[in-house]
């Protein structure tokens, strides 16, 4: 690990750098800021010494665009929906699925997650279960219940696969 007298110089002396590179690649300032500090961490854990500065920058370099490049392709980034875009989206959402969204979303954990997934989302079992980490068959059940608590909350039918 290295010192933190070592950490601030390579912060003063490659923090333009960095954000450069993140701003090119990520377009936006806050996810720059996430990738910034990033750098700077494996930078102070990073134990292996560098030949020369070139090394040193050209290392920086490489660990910016590779962190850069796994922020864009996380999960998380790929399935997120820009706040203005859900807004939009609820705008246009009837009173009627409004109710029914509510009520799914007032169920217990287990039950709102596989719900959610399944029809909201249109997953099948098996990719609920890899997802949450549970076999098939118990998110098989996880659905029945979670319709059956659906029915009592809303007063109506069943609703079906």
């Amino acid at each position: 690990m290295r010192s933190e007298i070592d950490v601030n110089h390579a912060v003063e002396k490659y923090a333009d750098m960095v954000r450069r590179v993140c701003l090119c690649h990520l377009k936006n300032h806050a996810d720059t800021e996430d990738v910034f500090q990033t750098v700077f961490l494996k930078y102070m854990l990073h134990d292996q010494p560098f030949y020369d500065e070139e090394h040193e920058k050209a290392w920086m370099l490489r660990v910016t665009i590779n962190s850069c490049k796994d922020l864009l392709k996380s999960f998380f980034r790929r399935n997120t929906v820009p706040l203005d875009v859900i807004k939009e989206m609820e705008a246009e959402t009837s009173p009627d699925y409004r109710d029914v969204l509510e009520a799914v979303l007032s169920l217990p954990d287990k039950y709102k997650d596989a719900i959610y997934l399944h029809y909201y989302e249109g997953y099948s079992a098996a990719e609920i279960g890899t997802i949450l980490g549970k076999k098939e068959n118990t998110v098989y059940s996880l659905l029945s219940r979670g319709r059956k608590a659906l029915k009592e909350k809303l007063g109506g039918e069943e609703i079906g696969e």
